[in-house]
């Protein structure tokens, strides 16, 4: 299998499946003598690791990292740093009958179509349970930008949105959601609770916001900041869609509506009076901060039994056994924030690489 490996000059390659004894990342080009350990990486994958609620899969993992390289008293050393996550709580078993059918939605049919061979125990490298070594090497990258901070939440799941109006930066981290609006939370909690007694599952919009990035991050044509963005985002499992800033209602104003008016600042740098583009013009970071918001399509593993066909043509129902995330969204927000430290982290290289600053 190719193309496990993302990034220009910080890179990341992640390896492992669902079912395996263990899955993790290699990453690359980290700049060296930046402080780090596994305590710097643990709180991350703490956000993602499952059974954290009753709105998400049951699956007992740790998710203990460890770091088995580029690493010496504390410090990278700039080679090669090796990450390690042990899965300790894998039921093969419950896939029995998708070793025999294929799961409608899922990649099931395409990774058999491409191989003629696939690990059916929770679709191997085709399950979320990959995104864990992406928060693990997010973690890393982080550490190589401390200039930013990056915050992702909730905006909208099953079709319910926030109001805006009653963003609230505390609430985040106060329900099992990561939604900034207590009112949105307390309804998604009797939304959750219908589509999981319902065997079904429902979609969501995460949104992530990075402040702190320098203006002149990125490039002019094809490494674009927000084209790297719309990549790393859509490469994680169940996302449909992206946007920076506006996005598709951009497209819905006038020009003078979806200008970013600006001003002079008392040190000489503009100041803008918006902030339709998201952070970005032509590709390259304004200075403001950065947004993008990711739509994930419900999971595609539900009790509901749903028409499909075996490996040998045949027709069949199959309704998908084991612990499954009614809405893959809630634990996909820690993902989002790793994806944009990762990109970010390799734009500040390729940055530094051509300008010297």
């Amino acid at each position: 299998m190719s193309w496990n490996s993302f990034g220009r000059v910080f890179r990341f390659t992640t390896w492992g499946e669902s079912h395996g004894p263990a899955l993790g990342a290699v990453v690359d080009g980290c700049p060296p003598g930046l402080p780090l350990g596994e305590a710097d990486i643990q709180p991350w994958l703490d956000k993602r690791r499952p059974g954290t609620s009753r709105f998400t899969t049951q699956r007992q993992e740790p998710d203990r990292v460890r770091i088995l390289s580029g690493v010496f008293e504390g410090k990278t050393t700039g080679t090669p740093i090796s990450l390690s996550i042990e899965n300790v709580d894998q039921r093969s078993k419950d896939y029995s009958e998708v070793a025999l059918a294929y799961r409608p939605g899922h990649a099931d049919y395409a990774y058999d179509a491409k191989y003629g061979f696939r690990d059916y125990r929770g679709g191997g490298r085709s399950s979320a349970r990959e995104t864990a070594a992406r928060v693990a090497a997010g973690a890393v990258a982080r550490i190589a930008i401390p200039e930013v901070r990056i915050r992702g939440y909730l905006v909208e799941l099953g079709g319910d949105r926030i109001d805006p109006a009653a963003f609230d930066a505390a609430q985040i981290d106060a329900n099992p959601f990561f939604c900034p609006d207590a009112a949105a939370a307390a309804r998604w909690e009797e939304i959750m609770d219908r589509t999981r007694k319902a065997g079904s599952s429902v979609g969501a919009v995460v949104e992530c916001v990075a402040e702190g990035v320098p203006a002149g991050w990125g490039a002019p044509l094809y490494a674009k900041l927000d084209s790297e963005l719309a990549s790393a985002m859509m490469s994680i499992n169940a996302v449909k869609g992206v946007e920076i800033g506006d996005g598709f209602e951009a497209a819905r104003l006038t020009g003078e509506r979806n200008a970013d008016p600006m001003r002079p600042g008392p040190d000489g740098k503009p100041v803008f009076l918006a902030n339709h583009a998201g952070g970005i013009a032509g590709g390259i970071a304004t200075g403001q901060p950065v947004v993008v918001r990711v739509a994930l399509k419900p999971t595609s593993s539900i009790l509901t039994p749903v028409e499909t066909i075996t490996r040998e043509g045949e027709a069949s129902d199959i309704r998908t056994k084991g612990r499954h995330d009614p809405c893959v969204g809630i634990r996909a927000v820690p993902v989002v924030e790793a994806m944009m430290a990762l990109v970010l982290a390799d734009q500040k290289l390729l940055h530094r690489a051509q300008t010297g600053r």
